[in-house]
């Protein structure tokens, strides 16, 4: 499976962004897809994570009620409802599927992944 990520861009703090990752290939909808970020000088971290039905969600504490993943395997893509966003939150996105779902994933645990978007906040 392909994935592009896509969305990102310069956004107040306290302001919206909605990232999205398109996949290609009919296979999608078996995949479960998380989202990671990396800040400079930082390492790759997780964001959510969503199962192949959309049943199931996983985020990290320091966007939980803040962040919302979704999917339309219909299209064929995830997308990352991002509100009240903080300048910490500037990094760039990456999405990532894998046919296993993780409550805490790490990067290694996901086989493909996106080229990444970058999300600045400013302050």
């Amino acid at each position: 499976v392909q994935l592009q990520a896509s969305g990102g861009g310069l956004v107040q703090a306290g302001g919206s962004l909605r990232l999205s990752c398109a996949a290609s290939g009919r296979t999608f909808s078996s995949y479960a897809v998380g989202w990671f970020r990396q800040a400079p000088g930082k390492e790759r971290e997780f964001v959510a994570a969503i199962s192949w039905s959309g049943a199931t969600t996983y985020y990290a504490d320091s966007v939980k009620g803040r962040f919302t993943i979704s999917r339309d395997n219909a299209k064929n893509t995830v997308y990352l409802q991002m509100n009240s966003l903080k300048p910490e939150d500037t990094a760039v996105y990456y999405c990532a599927a894998d046919l296993k779902l993780f409550s805490e994933p790490s990067p290694l645990d996901y086989n493909y992944w996106g080229q990444g978007t970058l999300v600045t906040v400013s302050s």
